[in-house]
Formats: structure tokens, sequence, C-alpha cells
């Protein structure tokens, strides 16, 4: 079945937009998450909250992905008390957790 060419320029930036997500169920997602809280900065923040009797949250945004390098990276924040106290850049393969401060340049909204 043949397409008309200009489907192929309509559909092609939409799916080039998001990153390529595993085929591995949710491993991916769970991944992620535990690739920042097992930081040891993230684990003493953590333990230091939690002493307060602070609920801390790890939000991950698929909708608000990052493109650097050539490389796709999900955002995840840690955050306690309503606030972010740092956002990384987390690979969906989980290789590569980068700090970041403010939301990354190029970051999808």
């Amino acid at each position: 079945m043949r397409f008309p060419a200009f489907v192929f320029f309509v559909v092609a930036p939409v799916a080039a937009a998001a990153c390529d997500y595993p085929d591995e169920g949710t491993m991916p997602l769970h991944r992620a998450v535990t690739k920042v809280k097992l930081l040891p900065e993230t684990e003493a923040w953590s333990a230091e909250q939690l002493r307060r009797k602070v609920i801390v949250q790890y939000a991950l945004y698929l909708d608000r992905d990052v493109q650097l390098k050539g490389q796709c990276f999900w955002i995840v924040e840690a955050r306690a008390e309503g606030r972010t106290w740092r956002r990384y850049l987390v690979r969906p393969d989980g290789r590569v957790v980068i700090e970041t401060a403010d939301p990354p340049p190029g970051a999808a909204r």
C-alpha cells in the first residue's frame, strides 16, 4: 500500500518529538525514578526530609522530554512540600542521569 508523500512529512515530526519508549512494560518508568532516588545526594536529602516528617515525591514527566546532543531524556523531579528540590534528566534506558537547575532548554511543554 502506498501513502501520499505529504502524510510522511506530517507524521514524522510528531513521532520524532517524543523519546522512544523501550518495550519493557513499566520498567523504564520505575528505573528512571529509582536512578534518581538512589543518587547519594538524593538519599541524604530524602532522609533529612523524612526526619522532619515531610513527604518526599518524585515526578516523572513523559509529556515534556528534552533532546540534548542527539539523546532524548525524561525529566524527573524530586519534590517535598510542594516544591521542586532538584530536577534531573534521565535517558529512558536509565544509563545517563544529569542534574539540571532550571527547566532545560528545549523541553517540550
